[in-house]
This record gives structure tokens, sequence and C-alpha cells, in this order.
């Protein structure tokens, strides 16, 4: 299974609902998707490397325990509410990768962290919509991987290291949430929430940046935080960053992507 290059993991945004393929609703900046929407399509040519396989671990589905999907063939799960009616028959037609969903069992089950099999799910939104950007050809196998359902940061690290061998073997390791995900204050925007997410925004990449050892301390304990829950109420789009630094072994983190949209900082990171 190995390949000649290790493959860099990465946390990227996947923006809200369908938003990349619809204009932007009445009252919002006509251009507000468009820097996210580049970075997502930049991620192919900025690799280098076409994967075997793709592992995505999404925001969108949490799991008593971490729980492999990873079907021949997938519907979508349109899990967004009160869009326009033809985002709700987007298409992404990739197939699965059995052989890496068993490999990615193998891998957790080796380091003492019990797993499930899905093999009815369809894809979240959390994987088809950047993916429609990043591979809009659909021509990578995915196999997506479920968050654990009590959120722990810990936990969550250890599951992305036991998942490290997959990087040589020609797999990309995906996070897919936000770095600022607090729905209420990103539509009504406050001067105090802006300072939040954008302190937050500098700690992360601060907490990236450091060794390993440190690196996994302060993600374990990332509501300490300054504004950690102000920029995120419930963490499960934060946590698919703790798989993706976990996976990231001893590789420097780095902003790999950074704007202000309506006044709150988002990043995407990678590792390696």
């Amino acid at each position: 299974m190995n390949s000649t290059a290790r493959l860099p993991t990465l946390f990227i945004p996947h923006g809200g609902g369908p938003c990349f393929f619809m204009d932007p609703m009445p009252g919002f900046p006509p251009a507000m998707w468009d820097g996210m929407e580049a970075y997502l399509r930049g991620i192919r040519a900025e690799i280098g490397v076409h994967p075997k396989a793709i592992l995505v671990i999404s925001a969108h589905w949490e799991c008593t325990e971490p729980t492999v999907l990873a079907s021949e063939k997938y519907a979508l799960l349109y899990d967004y509410y009160g869009f326009p009616e033809h985002t709700y028959r987007l298409t992404y037609p990739a197939s699965g990768s059995p052989e890496f969903g068993v490999r990615v069992q193998e891998l957790l089950e080796q380091a003492g962290i019990p797993t499930l099999q899905e093999h009815q799910r369809g894809l979240d939104h959390g994987v088809f919509i950047p993916f429609k950007l990043i591979y809009p050809d659909a021509e990578v196998p995915i196999v997506q991987l479920s968050l654990r359902d009590d959120l722990d940061p810990a936990a969550h690290l250890a599951i992305g290291r036991a998942l490290s061998p997959l990087r040589d073997e020609g797999v990309l390791i995906v996070g897919s949430g936000l770095s600022y995900h607090n729905l209420r204050e990103f539509f009504s925007p406050t001067t105090a929430s802006d300072q939040s997410s954008v302190q937050f925004d500098t700690w992360l990449g601060n907490a990236i940046n450091a060794a390993p050892d440190e690196r996994a301390q302060l993600l374990t304990n990332w509501e300490m935080a300054p504004g950690a829950r102000s920029c995120h109420p419930r963490s499960e789009h934060l946590i698919p960053l703790m798989v993706v630094a976990g996976a990231g072994s001893a590789d420097a983190g780095k902003i790999t992507y950074n704007e202000l949209l309506l006044g709150k900082a988002v990043s995407g990171i990678q590792f390696g």
C-alpha cells in the first residue's frame, strides 16, 4: 500500500450549507464565499499528489464510537434547510473504498480504539459540498469517519495518531468543519464577538505551530483559549481539527487560508 510521497493532513472550512452553489442570501455581500471557494478549488494543485483515497472526518456525523462509512457507492444527505430547491439536486458521484475502510478500522483497533461500521448512510454536506470544489470529477474514492459524540479532544487526537500511517499509504486525511462556528453571532455580529473570533483564531494559529507535545496539550485544552466558547458554543465543527492534528504527527502546522467573514476570522490548516 505504500506510496512514495507522504500526504499532508488538512482541516478545511466547508462554508454554510450549499453556499458555493447558490447566490448569496439577500443582504449579504455578493462575494462573501469567493475567497473560501478559491481556497478549496486550489487544494488539489497545492497538494500536487493524486491520493489513492480520501478519509474525511466531518462535523456533521457523530456516533458513540468512531464509525467507518465505506460503501461502494454513496447517496447524498442534503442535511441543510431552507435553501433554494436546486441545491437539493446537487450530485457528487464519489465511489467508496471498502479496502481503505477496513484499513482505517484495523489501525484504530490496533491502537485500542473500538470502531463500528456503517453502510447505509450517505455523504453529508460537510463532505460533498467542499469536495465538489476540491475534486469536482469525484475521481478519488472517499471513506468517511464519524466523530465520537462525546467530542473529547484528547480522544480525537489519539484517533488521528492511530491513523497517521495512512498518510504513507496514499490516503489524504481531511477534517471538514469550521474554525469559527457560532451561527447566532455570525449572523448578528457584535464588536465583542468579532474581537473574540480574532483572538481565538490567533491562538489557534499559535497552537498548531507549537511543537507536537505542546500542540496536543493546547488543543486538548482548547476551551481555555481566549474567545473559545464564544466561537464554539458546541465543538463539533472544531473537533475534526483534532483528528488531523493527531495524524499530523511531528509535522508542523500552518495556516493555509484565512479571512474575515462578516467580521469573523476563519482559517484553513495543514500539517505536513
